[in-house]
């Protein structure tokens, strides 16, 4: 089989924290020898592309903006698209309300007002918070996650991620998200077919987290390729009933997927 794209995923794919994955600047390096174009797909909410272009920079990988997608990427054009003109009530970091910012969507801190709550990744989240969500919610407005990632990889160690704040909201409001954005959702889906030049078939998808980046490979109908370098274990594999095609160490073993 001849790949001619690559779904990238980044931290614990490529990256940990700034620093490259050992083997996986090689790995990557052997993709666009082969004429395989990459196209990274993170569900980090908090930064915008062009920051991409700086931090895989520095680690060692060539990549223009316009070839990065982030969860913040895909949940702010899922909002614009579906609540262009409602005041959201957000749960994130100052990078995601950037985001919002820079798309004309619109923000507000009254309870009252809000039209929809987004919950995501969010350092200072405490119980006041958990308290506007739960009366934000009794409301019964839309409640929309950016990324369904419970723990990420970090430099020293994994940290909580958007995923679980999204699961303390729904707990306390007895109440499952409407949509989760970023991977695997079908709007992630969507934008990455619109950026890829390739068929699902001739596309691989490279990533550390089952229930995300292979599950996303799995539903656009590309090659699903697991790398054990973040926060899948081999018996963390042998106790879930996803079934990647490929099981690698890391990127830098990719010649064994693309021959």
């Amino acid at each position: 089989m001849e790949f001619s794209g690559a779904v990238l995923d980044v931290d614990g794919t490529v990256v940990r924290g700034d620093d490259p994955i050992a083997g996986a600047p090689a790995g990557y390096q052997r993709l666009r020898e082969a004429g395989i174009e990459p196209l990274f797909v993170s569900n980090n909410p908090t930064k915008a592309p062009p920051a991409y272009v700086d931090r895989l920079g520095t680690a060692g990988y060539d990549v223009d903006a316009d070839r990065v997608i982030t969860a913040g990427t895909v949940t702010t054009q899922y909002l614009s698209t579906h609540h262009g003109d409602d005041d959201l009530l957000c749960l994130g970091e100052p990078g995601l309300f950037e985001q919002f910012a820079d798309a004309g969507l619109s923000t507000t801190d009254d309870v009252e007002a809000a039209d929809a709550l987004v919950a995501s990744i969010d350092r200072g989240f405490d119980y006041d918070d958990l308290c506007t969500a739960l009366w934000a919610l009794d409301r019964g407005i839309p409640f929309l996650g950016t990324d369904p990632d419970i723990v990420i990889p970090a430099s020293e160690r994994d940290v909580p991620g958007s995923g679980a704040v999204i699961r303390a909201v729904a707990a306390v409001a007895e109440r499952e998200p409407d949509v989760v954005l970023g991977k695997p959702s079908e709007p992630a889906v969507e934008m990455i077919r619109e950026r890829l030049s390739c068929s699902p078939e001739e596309c691989l998808v490279v990533g550390d987290r089952l229930n995300t980046d292979i599950a996303l490979g799995a539903r656009a109908g590309m090659t699903t390729v697991l790398v054990l370098s973040g926060v899948t274990d081999e018996a963390t594999l042998a106790a879930s009933d996803v079934t990647p095609d490929h099981v690698l160490d890391d990127l830098g073993q990719i010649d064994r997927v693309i021959g």
